[in-house]
């Protein structure tokens, strides 16, 4: 499984390498530059999401949502069925939103719809494209890659291919396996998502709850304080697939506990505590890894030039004001938690994520 899962990384990093080197580079109507000219289009699409979409390149909610929506169509292949990244979820909206595991993608969905139409692409592309170009808001995040070409689905994907919050680590090793052939590192890599996530119906009178106390950063905070002792619901409380959680107004995925605390993951959840790079390079490997599923990579066209830089972020993982290393519940054996600073003042309180 590990050498397929690498054979992959590699497949998608050789057809990176071969577009720079073989296609010469376009220069577009508006001035821009790209390695194919097939992407000149993608830089008004580009512009009209951030204006219009992303509240003028912003990394709030739309960004969290349009980040999950690449995730929750794409994963939705494997021996169960479906095509992957192909837009089905948007498609058959009327079908896979009905899911249990995709309650409330509807809202993104209607968001971008305009916007497909108007794009030109085919609503697998734009699912990715659209992630991709939000990610670039938030600082500290990598710049992912975007690849077009994917024909749109024909058909719905099949349930039970999105992993649900209470599932097992088991089921979701397994489930991540099937899709794609994940390890169990690249499944913590694609987690890093929740750095800039939002849950608003794990439970629903606290719509757009935090899973870290800086969502609208890139940094790796979500991977320490899902490793504090949780005490508190942020909101009701006895909510599937919640657990209690280390601050106020922060909610925690009963997933993400157990994957941070399971002997296959610990360590490794743990590795990216106060290690942006790391954060960085694996996130980005993942999500190139995952924006392809149900696709042959060399079929598509590179135009990850389109993708903006993100802003830089070079501040360092700290504790939460009011906590400290004794609140820390270490679950890698071999490697002991790092030390962090202690943020200074009253206890942390999270604010929600503001709707647009």
């Amino acid at each position: 499984m590990a050498f397929k899962a690498l054979a992959a990384l590699l497949s998608v990093a050789a057809l990176q390498t071969a577009n720079a080197a073989l296609i010469r580079r376009a220069t577009c109507a508006d001035g821009n530059v790209v390695a194919n000219a097939a992407c000149c289009s993608l830089f008004a699409v580009r512009d009209d999401i951030q204006q219009n979409l992303f509240d003028g390149g912003e990394c709030g909610e739309e960004v969290h949502e349009s980040l999950r929506l690449t995730f929750h169509d794409a994963i939705g292949t494997g021996s169960f069925g479906g095509g992957g990244a192909d837009g089905s979820i948007a498609i058959f909206e009327d079908i896979e939103t009905n899911f249990h595991a995709n309650n409330g993608v509807d809202e993104i969905i209607d968001e971008q719809k305009e916007f497909v139409a108007r794009s030109g692409m085919t609503v697998g592309d734009f699912i990715q494209f659209a992630g991709a170009i939000g990610v670039s808001n938030c600082p500290g995040a990598p710049r992912l890659p975007v690849f077009i070409g994917r024909p749109n689905a024909t058909a719905p994907a099949p349930d039970l291919t999105v992993p649900e919050p209470f599932d097992s680590v088991d089921s979701i090793l397994a489930r991540f396996a099937d899709a794609g052939n994940f390890s169990p590192a690249e499944v913590v890599a694609l987690l890093a998502s929740h750095t800039i996530a939002a849950a608003d119906h794990v439970d629903p009178t606290i719509p757009g709850t935090p899973f870290d106390s800086t969502p609208e950063i890139f940094d790796t905070q979500f991977f320490v304080e899902t490793q504090l002792r949780g005490t508190l619901f942020p909101g009701t409380g006895g909510n599937q697939g919640e657990v209690e959680s280390p601050l106020a107004g922060e909610i925690r995925l009963q997933s993400d506990s157990e994957l941070a605390r399971d002997s296959r993951t610990a360590c490794e959840w743990q590795s990216f505590v106060n290690n942006q790079a790391k954060i960085q390079n694996a996130f980005k490997a993942a999500f190139t890894k995952m924006t392809v599923l149900g696709h042959n990579a060399a079929d598509l066209i590179d135009c990850s030039d389109v993708v903006p830089e993100p802003p830089a972020f070079t501040d360092g993982a700290h504790l939460p004001a009011g906590l400290s290393q004794n609140d820390v519940e270490q679950a890698c054996a071999t490697t002991p938690f790092p030390t962090l600073p202690v943020d200074p003042g009253p206890a942390t309180s999270v604010a929600p994520v503001p709707p647009s």
